[in-house]
């Protein structure tokens, strides 16, 4: 057998004898000075409040008009005017916790007239059993 010597970066075990070449976008981008912007969150939509501020508690027709603003946020969103669509949140989030509230008084007043309603039921029933039996025991 004959000794082949062979060289080290055709052999797949062996470390690499030559450097490698940087990518040019690697060395402009190093010299360069980074300026990074502060994260601000992106503005929120509150689309999907809305629909259910529309489809359930559409008092006054502020779920409709949380769902119009929440539609326009999400527009000026993608486009990409980050201004106008906080603005739009904005104004959706407040008709979405207007509309809230104004269902839970809506809520809290019919089990109030309800629970009233059925005590005075239950009263006059008693009261029309009294008069029942007087009239018909004497």
């Amino acid at each position: 057998m004959e000794n082949v010597q062979y060289q080290p970066e055709l052999l797949p075990m062996q470390p690499n004898a030559y450097e490698r070449m940087k990518d040019p976008r690697e060395i402009a981008m190093a010299n360069q000075v980074r300026m990074t912007a502060p994260l601000v969150p992106p503005p929120r939509d509150h689309v999907i409040w809305s629909l259910c501020s529309f489809l359930y508690m559409n008092t006054f027709c502020l779920g409709f008009a949380a769902l119009y603003f929440s539609i326009k946020a999400r527009d000026r969103k993608v486009v990409g005017d980050l201004e106008a669509a906080r603005e739009y949140g904005s104004t959706a989030r407040c008709l979405n916790i207007v509309a809230l509230c104004l269902f839970l008084v809506c809520v809290i007043i019919f089990i109030i007239l309800v629970a009233v309603g059925s005590v005075t039921l239950r009263s006059m029933v008693s009261s029309s059993n009294n008069q029942y039996t007087t009239y018909y025991s004497g």
